[in-house]
């Protein structure tokens, strides 16, 4: 782990300084309790960056995805090859949802709203086996009832954030280069779909929100990270070089430090998972707002 010091605001904002390296595909990173935790898709693992280093937290042999806890603390994980939302609570690692039924490709990202719901994408077909592409899934799952559906027919829905006030979710349609916002009901159903931004060329895999309601999106093609408004306005990009860009999250004790997760394209498609992933970071004027 590359030495770095919080505590120092100095550095340029929007320079990129190393966290960790030698990782097989870090992805949804998440600030919580002080400390940056990701997922480690290859490695099978989830792990956390406290003072003292990274940590494994808990092993997902199936690839970890998106991160969230819940109101009571405990750590929820979407185990995306068998497609399940797990719960660790303790050391003990337990079934939440079985997600298979209600998804046709691997489950992905994961946003967890304030009230403990769960909002699951999926990939929408095998991207693996060369399937043809199809139209994935938002699934919910809360403790209301059974796991349902509540948005489809979305470009391959990635990173997913829920606004301060609990009223929007924003999704990254990844194939169709695009944010999209619903509203949220009551009931956590969503609803009123249209375009928050729409991006071109830019590839959006997995974003975080900030506290004037720009999006920060992760871009593994582009390699680079893009600060967008609502409208599709871009307000800052900050390079990844020659790695790919694949989930970034404000975080810090101020909020203000963005953390992206890198890796090669190549890399990313190879099930082996060489280990050439990296954490880098850059500081930015605008702090974290909404989930995660």
């Amino acid at each position: 782990m590359a030495e770095r010091h919080d505590g120092d605001r100095t550095r340029p904002s929007g320079s990129l300084e190393e966290v960790l390296s030698g990782l097989r595909f870090p992805e949804s990173p998440r600030w919580h309790e002080g400390c940056l935790w990701f997922s480690e898709k290859r490695a099978g693992r989830v792990v956390r960056i406290d003072p003292d280093g990274p940590t494994t937290v808990v092993e997902v042999p199936a690839d970890p995805g998106g991160l969230g806890w819940s109101p009571e603390g405990d750590l929820l994980v979407v185990s995306m090859g068998d497609r399940r939302l797990l719960r660790r609570r303790g050391d003990d690692l337990s079934e939440v949802a079985d997600l298979a039924g209600l998804t046709r490709g691997k489950c992905n990202d994961m946003v967890v709203d304030g009230q403990g719901r769960a909002y699951v994408g999926d990939f929408g077909y095998d991207l693996a086996a060369g399937e043809a592409p199809a139209g994935g899934n938002i699934v919910l799952v809360d403790s209301s009832g059974p796991a349902r559906v509540v948005a489809g027919d979305l470009g391959f829905p990635n990173g997913s954030v829920v606004t301060a006030d609990g009223a929007r979710l924003i999704v990254a349609e990844s194939s169709a280069g695009r944010l999209t916002a619903f509203d949220i009901a009551d009931d956590g159903g969503l609803h009123r779909r249209r375009v928050f931004a729409d991006l071109g060329q830019g590839v959006a895999d997995g974003i975080c929100l900030d506290a004037e309601g720009a999006v920060w999106y992760a871009d593994p093609l582009g390699c680079e990270v893009v600060r967008v408004a609502e409208g599709g306005r871009v307000l800052q990009r900050i390079s990844t070089g020659a790695e790919g860009a694949f989930a970034c999250v404000l975080g810090d004790d101020d909020g203000r430090t963005l953390f992206v997760c890198t890796y090669s394209e190549t890399a990313s498609m190879d099930p082996a998972g060489p280990p050439v992933g990296r954490i880098v970071a850059a500081r930015v004027a605008v702090p974290s707002g909404g989930s995660p």
